[in-house]
Parts: structure tokens; sequence; C-alpha cells
């Protein structure tokens, strides 16, 4: 099978390879998948930069969508011929869905609804199952403020969404007119621009002074700057699954006397529990269609190095997704 893979860490150029690897078999509780897209998450190529290797040799990517070939014992042969889409399939192992074929647990493929295409299902994984827990960790949303930070990114794309037909007021930060645009295309109204606007500032004037109630946070370690002005209000959830800074200073005075709540979360560790609601509840998602997928570019598997770069450019408004093989 045609596949891409590196055996070091590095840049794009220097470790990425692309050639023939034999096809993988499906073991017992396994579904064989021949892959149609592969996505490029920051994740994934924070990865290949310098995260060690899980063997000796890496087949990239966690997420994905194709068609399921063949089942190992235990699993249902009804299955076969089965459109699906794929969820931590590079976690804490070595082959991802940067290839024509992988065989992983049953569980990780999941049915596609018809009217899902192959390109908006390889945004899911990691993207709209980090929009989804976030927003589940927030509780009740209907008519309460909530600020989605980075809310033209991919995970922000989908937690407006979410966030929006939950009711709530979403206030969204973007860094650009083109991801100012890309979140006002899926109903966010109040957005504020990091780089040219005092983000607190126009925080406190768009909640009439009351601050939000909500944070769903890519950057803890800007956030926390917020945190101590009126523009996050007293007894906030703040809901975090990424910081720019991996050492961050906490003001633990500004944060009690505020009685300000921290959820952090990853995706690729969730409990069981969940794991199946997410899970239960995108279905009935992308059952309904009532959520809008971005595939921002597309690049052919040879051309992955490429995918890589652009992805660690910041400069791509959607998803960068990779076709594999032809549904």
């Amino acid at each position: 099978m045609k596949a891409a893979w590196y055996e070091k860490n590095g840049t794009a150029k220097e470790v990425l390879k692309f050639g023939e690897l034999d096809k993988p078999s499906p073991s017992p509780g396994e579904v064989l998948v021949r892959i149609v897209t592969s996505g490029v998450n920051p994740s994934d190529v924070k990865s290949r930069r310098a995260k060690p290797l899980s063997g000796p040799r890496v087949i990239p990517h966690s997420d994905g969508a194709g068609i399921v070939e063949a089942v190992g014992a235990g699993v249902d042969s009804n299955r076969v011929g089965e459109r699906v889409w794929l969820w931590n399939a590079q976690w804490m192992r070595e082959h991802g869905s940067a290839s024509e074929f992988i065989a992983l647990s049953g569980d990780q493929a999941v049915r596609m609804p018809d009217s899902l295409d192959f390109g908006g299902a390889a945004c899911l994984g990691i993207p709209a199952l980090t929009a989804l827990q976030a927003v589940r960790l927030c509780g009740p949303m209907k008519d309460r403020d909530v600020l989605i930070t980075g809310a033209g990114s991919a995970v922000g794309h989908y937690a407006s969404q979410i966030a929006l037909a939950r009711g709530a007021r979403v206030i969204g930060t973007v860094g650009s007119n083109e991801r100012a645009a890309h979140a006002r295309a899926v109903g966010v109204e109040s957005l504020i621009d990091y780089k040219t606007e005092n983000v607190s500032s126009k925080l406190i004037e768009l909640t009439r002074g009351k601050g939000v109630d909500l944070v769903i946070d890519m950057d803890l370690s800007t956030t926390l700057n917020l945190i101590e002005t009126p523009a996050i209000a007293h007894h906030a959830t703040v809901v975090c699954y990424g910081s720019n800074e991996p050492q961050v200073q906490l003001n633990f005075r500004a944060q009690l006397f505020k009685s300000i709540q921290y959820k952090f979360m990853l995706v690729y560790d969730l409990m069981l529990n969940d794991r199946l609601e997410c899970l239960k509840e995108l279905t009935q998602m992308l059952q309904a269609q009532s959520l809008r997928h971005a595939v921002g570019e597309r690049f052919a598997l040879a051309d992955i190095v490429q995918a890589h770069e652009r992805v660690e450019s910041g400069q791509v408004v959607g998803n960068v997704v990779i076709d594999v093989s032809f549904p």
C-alpha cells in the first residue's frame, strides 16, 4: 500500500517519506479501513517535530475517513462496505491515517451519515470532538455569554456552531479578516481582532460590563491575563484545551476572589462515558446536517510535506485534508 511516514523527528522536508509499505490485516476486534481522506491537525505536525516516536516508524495523522474493507474476529461482517470516520487513529500507536489502509479498533471507526462527504468527515476527530466536549463541560449555555478564543480556528469553528445552537451569545476572538469572515459565516456576530483591539475592553463593552460567563479557550497563557480584569465574570467557567506556553504563571488571589472554575481537557484522553456521549451527540448533529465543515486546502498523499508545511504556516482557514484514494 502507499503510505507516508517518518522515522525520526524533524522538519517535514527532512523526515517525511512517501512510498510502499505492507498492507495491515485486522486483528480480533479491529476493522480494516481503506482510507479515502486523512486530516492534518496542528498536533500531527507538532508530534512529527518533537514528540518521541511510538515505534521505529510512524505513519502520522489521527483523523480520517474511508470504507471498511474487512473485519477481524468478533466484528460484525455486515460492517464491510460501511463508510466511516476515524478518531485517535495514531494516538499511542504507530499507524495513523496517512496511508491507503489502516487496521484499528472497530469502535474507532464511526459510521458516517450518507449526507456527509469524506472531506468533511476528515475534519471531525480532533476539531469537532474537542469542540463538543468543551461545550459539554461548560454546562447550560442558553442566554449566557461565552468567549471562544480562536473562533476562526478548526475547533473554534465547530464550538461556535454548537454553542450558538444551544442558545449562547458567542463572542469570538480572531486574528485576521479571513478568520473573521469564517466565524461570521456560521453565525458569530460579535468578534474581536486580538491583534488590533483591546480584548478586555471589547469584552466589557459587548457584555455591558458584566463580563463573560464561559470561556472555551485555546491559549491559556494569554487568557489568564483577561481573568484578572472585569472581562471575565465572577464564577466564570474556563474550559481549556491548549496553551501557547506550557509554563504559565497564575495569580492565585485573582482567581480565588473571582471563584473561577477551570476545566482542562485532552481530546485523546476522554473518559469512556464522555467519549460515548460525544460520539452519540455528534452523530445526531451529522444526521441532522446541523454542522458546517470547512476544508481549507487539499493535497495528494504524495504531497504530504506541503500539507504539513501549510498547517505549520497558520495561514490556512479551515482544515487541511489529504486525498488518499477515490471512494
